[in-house]
This record gives structure tokens, sequence and C-alpha cells, in this order.
């Protein structure tokens, strides 16, 4: 009894302030510890704080929670979780406007989105990158390498292995809650990837520019290489490492191939290591992938990464739908989340073609959420379908604002009920006085039905 009192007291000392007792949530969980983000993940989840903490001890749940990203209000990604969702932003050299980049974050926020990932590839990204970390309260992500190029503005060949990891210590102190790291291509991935001779080669533009600085320089990829530091980093700020699959397959013809296949091996291994230091790992995947190997995939992946939270974008289940791949994602997400994804990348219509909009963003995000929700039900996760009941009743009861509160987008589902108005307020105008619920609610109070009239 004593022992236990003694441990409460230590706990509840820590919650209050004692973050010197440890150096990441895993650390911490694996210590009996339970954080103020462990505490406030598990009352948005509804689940025992206990039980979450032994998922983050085990490396089976992230809480991505950078020290210095002050404003986090944090969630969790893993096993038991509700699917979570993460919208990419960021400048380019064509669209270079941050003011609408940061109107992009603040709608998707505002939409649900758990996270937000900061692809920006021109202007002074810095700037960007601290101002989302000072101001946004979502977890925060980005993808170091993109931002190395334009740091150091130089020939790609001349970027030095040692300022490829000064840029992810820059981010590091930056507040960025988890970035993408391109560690798995090493040498020999490379390698099997030139022979392989892929239908859409390398599709990912991290792994694009690491694996043509190994073509150009004759190096190891540092990321790979110099993997302790980088973890050694990441456990100074409790920074999550998403470990990137640079072979993603990039049509569906490329699905499931040995390039894919050896990159998630090497990240397996790349796992047990950073749980050696105590730090956080979510595995990145596919990418584009027929219907019928998504659950496959899953649990390939589950088993050689031990659990470890997998986040995917997509899969895109057909590659014929320019326009409309925010559909294709979430067919693949749905399918992806029911078999164990648990972070989806959202895509938008304009997927493939330019920098999304305003409206690009919203509509991914929705299609990114339905799939969310939808695996979240198919899972059997306690509480998920209790948003559809709700909303099933209030059909059944031709409550109309009420549909319209519960509705993922309820601006949408007002606009199109206003855009036609029916004869009776009881009825829309599809069916109008042959309404089947309508006029079974009528037959069941007793009363009479009169369809002509």
């Amino acid at each position: 009894m004593e022992a236990g009192k003694l441990q409460r007291e230590f706990t509840t000392q820590h919650i209050q302030g004692g973050e010197g007792m440890y150096t990441t949530q895993m650390n911490a969980a694996k210590q009996g510890i339970i954080t103020k983000e462990m505490e406030e993940v598990a009352a948005q989840e509804k689940i025992n704080v206990e039980v979450l903490r032994d998922l983050v001890a085990k490396g089976q749940v992230v809480i991505p929670a950078n020290k210095n990203h002050k404003c986090l209000k944090a969630h969790g990604i893993g096993k038991a979780l509700k699917t979570k969702i993460n919208v990419n932003l960021g400048t380019s050299k064509d669209c270079l406007d941050l003011d609408l980049e940061m109107a992009k974050v603040m709608e998707a926020v505002k939409m649900g989105a758990e996270a937000i990932m900061d692809l920006s590839s021109f202007g002074d990204t810095q700037v960007f990158r601290r101002k989302l970390t000072a101001e946004c309260p979502a977890v925060i992500g980005t993808v170091p390498i993109y931002d190395a190029v334009v740091y150091y503005n130089k020939a790609l060949k001349a970027i030095t292995s040692r300022q490829w990891i000064d840029i992810v210590k820059m981010h590091a102190e930056d507040g960025v809650d988890f970035m993408t790291i391109h560690c798995g291509i090493n040498k020999a991935t490379a390698e099997r990837f030139k022979k392989a001779k892929r239908h859409t080669n390398i599709v990912s533009r991290g792994g694009s520019i690491i694996f043509a600085w190994m073509e150009l320089t004759g190096n190891e990829n540092p990321f790979y290489e110099y993997y302790d530091e980088i973890l050694d980093i990441c456990q100074k700020y409790d920074v999550t490492l998403s470990l990137g699959d640079a072979c993603r397959p990039g049509s569906i013809a490329d699905a499931g191939d040995i390039p894919q296949i050896e990159e998630l091996v090497t990240l397996g291994e790349l796992t047990d290591r950073a749980w050696e230091k105590d730090v956080q790992v979510m595995i990145e995947g596919p990418g584009h992938m027929p219907l019928n190997q998504i659950q496959a995939n899953m649990e390939i992946e589950q088993t050689i990464c031990k659990g470890a939270p997998f986040y995917v974008l997509g899969p895109l289940v057909t590659d014929v739908a320019p326009g409309y791949d925010h559909i294709t994602a979430a067919i693949g997400g749905a399918i992806a989340a029911t078999y164990g994804a648990s972070f989806l990348c959202y895509v938008t219509p304009a997927e493939h073609l330019r920098l999304p909009n305003l409206d690009d963003v919203k509509e991914g995000i929705i299609a990114s959420k339905i799939a969310a929700h939808a695996a979240d039900v198919a899972k059997g996760l306690p509480g998920a379908s209790d948003w559809d009941y709700e909303m099933s009743e209030a059909r059944r009861n031709l409550d109309w604002e009420k549909q319209f509160e519960l509705a993922i987008d309820s601006e949408k589902a007002r606009r199109y009920r206003a855009e036609s108005t029916p004869e009776r307020e009881d009825t829309c105008t599809m069916c109008g006085k042959m309404c089947a619920v309508r006029n079974i609610n009528k037959i069941l109070r007793g009363e009479d039905v009169d369809i002509m009239d």
C-alpha cells in the first residue's frame, strides 16, 4: 500500500509540473507516470488513463507533444483511439501567401482536424512554422528535408550530411510535434528500387530528394546513417518520429512491390531503435493501392512494426480520378483505418493537379473525416455509432434543425435544403408527400395518409 501511495504522490507531483522527471511521453509511461497530456487525451477518448499510459509505453499509441509547443491541445494516435486526420498545408514557389495558408490552417482546426502538417517549400518557412507553433492548438508536423533545400538555397549535392541533421534540430527547437524523416531508403533499399523498374518510380517528394542526393554524392542517407543523433534530438524535445515511406507506391501497379516492403522492414528495425531511446514513432504508408490489398498491407505493417501507429496517405484505390482524389482516398482510408491504420492524411480534389485552395481543403477534410468515422464505426469503437444513432433519430422525427446540427458539414446541409424548398415543411423535394418517413410516422400515430392530396 505504501509503495502505491508513493507512486500516486509521484505521479501527482509530475502532473503539477515536474517535467524533469521524464524525457518523452513514452519515457513517462514506462515509468508509470501519467502526464497532463495523457490525462487530456484520456478525457477526450473516454478511455481509462492507465490503459492509455500502458499503450503509450508499448509504442501502440503516440501523443505528439513537443515541449516547446505551448498552445498544444494534445491528441492521441493509435490503438483503441478514434481515427485522427492530418491536413497538409504550406507555401510553394507558385503560391506564396502566408496569410492565405494561415487562413487554411485555422479553417482546418475549426473543422476538426487534429493535426496540421506544414509542407512549405518556399519563402521564409521558419516564420510560418513558428507562427504555427505559437498560435495553432493542433498537432504540428513538418518534413525537414523540404525546408533544408529552401534554407540552404544551394545545389542539392552541395548540402552536407551535417546540414540535413541541423535542420531536424531547428524544427525540433521551433516546437513541431512530429517530423517525417525519410530514413528507410538507405543504399540497400535504393539498389532494390533501381532493380525493380517501378511503373511510377518514386513519387514521395522527400524520398525523391534524398534519393537524388544519395545518387549525386555517393553517400549513405544521412537520416539513416545518423539516426541515433536524430533520436537524441527527438528525445530532448519529445518530437514524435513519423518514419517516411520514400518508396510508397505512386500507382496501383506498384502497390505491395519489393521496394515498398523492403523499406517497411527497415522502418520496423528503426522503430525498435527509437523505442530503445523512448522516442515515439509512427509509420507512414501507402500511397496508391487497390482495394483488395489494403487489409493485408495494414496487417503486415502491424506485424513488422510491432503495433506502432500507421499513418496513411489514402490509400488511393484507383489512379484515374484527378479532381476527385479526395474520394479515392476516402474509400481507401476507410478500409485502411478499419484494419489498423490510426492516422489518415487528407487528400484534396486538387491532388496531382495544384496547390489546394480553401474550398479544396474543406472538401478534403470532410472526405477524410467521413472515412475516419466510418472506420471507427466498423471497428466497434465504444460510442462511435452514437453520432449516427442521433442523426437517424432526427431523420425519423423529420427534425431538420437537429439534422443540420449533427451533419459533418452543416453549412452544406442547410444550403441544399434552402436551395430546394418543399411544399410542406415535413417533406423534402425528393419525395414530397410520398415521403416514407412522414407517412409511416402518420400511420403509426393513427392518422390518415393522403398522398395525392
